[in-house]
């Protein structure tokens, strides 16, 4: 932490670019951050969406290779900037560290393993129902759960279009879910959960 750098960013505003060398890791000690590459039709495709603990870019620092993605403040944020090349020397010097990284980065890896399931196995819909149970704070019944960042990016980090995530919320009113502004207001849980894991293709006839 001695040579570890507390930055601040606002919303919209990038912390890299995709081809910047990559010297650095960083972790989230507030607000959100997304990685995003763009497409050559210029469409943004959403890597991934971290907040308050989460840490990213540590792979691809350590090769000291470019980042493949971007790196952009979705909300006011504050992140920690660690230097690779110290973290290297850090990890050469307590193994106990490698473990923590290699733990971190298998949590990521299988993250995207997830997310790569939701998108073959499970309904827009369904997607959108697991999203609202990552974020709800109580495990049963009644609940409500505030949407951290805009609709448009949370289409984009569900592999949706902003149209079809309209079309998922409307959906989800028949098992109690209602979606104001910023906000979701969850009847039950459980048939919430019972819905996200259901069979496709009756989520489909819902």
């Amino acid at each position: 932490m001695s040579d570890a750098n507390a930055r601040s960013f606002s919303h919209g505003q990038m912390i890299f670019s995709h081809g910047d060398i990559a010297t650095s890791i960083f972790i989230v000690i507030e607000g959100w951050v997304k990685l995003f590459r763009v497409t050559p039709n210029g469409a943004e495709a959403v890597m991934g969406v971290f907040t308050q603990g989460r840490s990213f870019g540590e792979a691809v620092a350590f090769k000291g290779d470019t980042y493949p993605v971007s790196a952009e403040a979705v909300t006011d944020a504050k992140v920690i900037q660690v230097s690779a090349s110290k973290l290297l020397d850090l990890m050469q010097a307590r193994p106990e560290v490698c473990t923590a990284v290699l733990a971190s980065t298998f949590a990521h890896l299988h993250g995207l393993v997830s997310q790569i399931e939701q998108l073959k196995a499970q309904t827009g819909a369904q997607r959108v129902a697991e999203f609202l149970m990552s974020l709800a704070d109580c495990e049963h019944g009644k609940c409500s759960v505030t949407l951290p960042y805009d609709k448009a990016l949370i289409a984009g980090r569900l592999g949706m279009k902003p149209e079809s995530l309209s079309r998922a919320f409307a959906k989800l009113r028949s098992v109690g879910v209602t979606v104001n502004r910023n906000s979701a207001d969850i009847e039950n849980l459980e048939d919430l959960a019972d819905y996200a894991e259901g069979d496709p293709a009756e989520a489909w006839s819902k």
